[in-house]
Formats: structure tokens, sequence, C-alpha cells
């Protein structure tokens, strides 16, 4: 089996005293777009933070290109792999094009300070995810969506061949969900591997060329969409009777829940 550049062996994870994960094995699939989901409080998060190197495991360990991932200097590891964490902290008083620049601190060194390539990679972050006439303001005045876009781009800046984004499209309307997810698709078509934990099962199963589905800090199902997402999986996981149909615009599994009278009657649909 290969490995692919990220993976987890073993992976037991927690915050102080509270297990979330426990012997979890993970492999993300070199170039591709891999979206993780399960109910609330899963794991997801967790287990992707793990990968990030944000979250050290307290016992196991992440491996990128076959080595363990804590071993890498952060630098480093900031080349290789971008991460969109649940709920960013905005500095105080920092406007947008100072926060999207701040993706680019790898690639500086004391004898190689901002350079074209960094303006370039800045200014290409910010116009895919349409924040340049956002460039001036300060991020803790804007909305929720915006926040989130510029996010994205400051992630986008660093150019790693790795991204990592968790739940990416929280705060945004629906036009942007599928602008944002849209951009995701694109960037794996370029050649990134792309993983990203998402709640919509139908823009999860309609983007990701492979499923990760969570549940209980366990991983109980990893393929293709068109394998994973059944209407067994989605009962037995999220305890929502459904059918699932093929999408008329891409043919990709759709989820239609039971309707509220045969949920109520316990009828599996």
């Amino acid at each position: 089996m290969n490995d692919g550049r990220l993976r987890g062996d073993a992976l037991t994870l927690a915050y102080d005293r509270r297990v979330v994960v426990e012997d979890l094995d993970v492999r993300i699939t070199d170039g591709s777009f891999t979206v993780v989901v399960g109910p609330n409080a899963c794991g997801k998060s967790t287990m992707l933070r793990s990968l990030a190197r944000v979250l050290k495991p307290r016992s196991g360990a992440v491996y990128l290109d076959g080595q363990a991932i804590s071993s890498y200097p952060s630098r480093f590891v900031a080349k290789q792999l971008g991460m969109l964490p649940q709920s960013p902290i905005v500095p105080a008083g920092i406007v947008v094009e100072e926060l999207v620049a701040r993706g680019r601190f790898a690639h500086q060194r004391l004898l190689r300070q901002w350079s074209p390539a960094d303006e370039a990679a800045v200014r290409d972050a910010m116009k895919q995810t349409e924040v340049l006439d956002l460039a001036d303001r300060f991020v803790d005045e804007l909305s929720g969506g915006q926040r989130q876009r510029v996010w994205l781009a400051m992630a986008l800046a660093q150019q790693t061949p790795l991204l990592l984004l968790d739940e990416p499209t929280t705060f945004l309307d629906l036009s942007h969900q599928l602008e944002v997810l849209d951009l995701c698709a694109e960037l794996h078509e370029r050649g990134r591997t792309i993983v990203a934990v998402l709640h919509d099962l139908n823009h999860a199963s309609r983007y990701a060329t492979e499923l990760i589905v969570m549940r209980d800090g366990a991983i109980v199902a990893q393929g293709p969409p068109s394998s994973v997402m059944t209407a067994a999986l989605v009962e037995d996981v999220f305890s929502m009777p459904c059918r699932v149909l093929d999408d008329p615009e891409t043919g990709t599994p759709m989820i239609v829940p039971a309707s509220r009278a045969r949920r109520r009657a316990g009828a599996t649909v």
C-alpha cells in the first residue's frame, strides 16, 4: 500500500484528560481532494489538527514523506503544508493585505526578504478569494464570511502542495460556499492535495475524490463518494433515514433526508 506523503499511525489524541481519538490510523491519498465528514464532536477537527502538527498526539505519530512530522523544522513544514483552522484569532489592528502576507513567512530568510514573488503570491491569493477590494480594511471590521475568505487567502499564499481546511465554508452564504469549494477543486486539479472538514454531505459528495467518514473518534469508511455514501451508512453514522440519488448535475451521490412524517414513523426510506 502506498502510504502517501501524509499519514497518521496509531494516533491517540486528547485535550487534557479528555481522549477524543484513540489508536487511529489515517492515510491521505496523494493528489486527492479528501473530505472528512461525521457527526459533531466525532474527532474530525482534532484529527486534522494533528495532521497539521497543531495538536501533538498523546501516542502514535504523524508522518510527512515517511518521517515523523515532529522532527522537521517549523519553516520546512510550513512550506509543505498549509492549514486553515476552524476559528482563527485575528491579530489586533491588522489589515487584510498584511494578514494574507503572513502566509509568506516560511519563504523569508535573513538575506532574502520580501520579493516580487511574495508580492505576486499574495495578490494572486487575494484575487482567487475575491478580497482584493478589502486589502486596506481592518480584518476585525469584516463580516464573518469576508474574514473566512481572508483566512483562506492567507493559506493559499503559502503555496503549499498540501492544504488542510477545517470547515472552510463556515459563515459563508450558499453562493460563496460553492465559490470556495470550486476554488478548492481548481487547486486540486492543478496538483494540490486538499483535505477539508465539511458538514454538508451533498457538498462533500459532489467535490471530494475521496471521503473519510468518522464516528466516535474512529474512521468507519474511506473511499470514493460513489462507494462510501450509501443510505445505510448515512442512517448508521448520522441517525438520518434518507434516499441516496444521483445528483442530476454531477452524477455524484445526493442525500435526500426522509420526510418528517417518515422519520416520526421510524421508517427507513
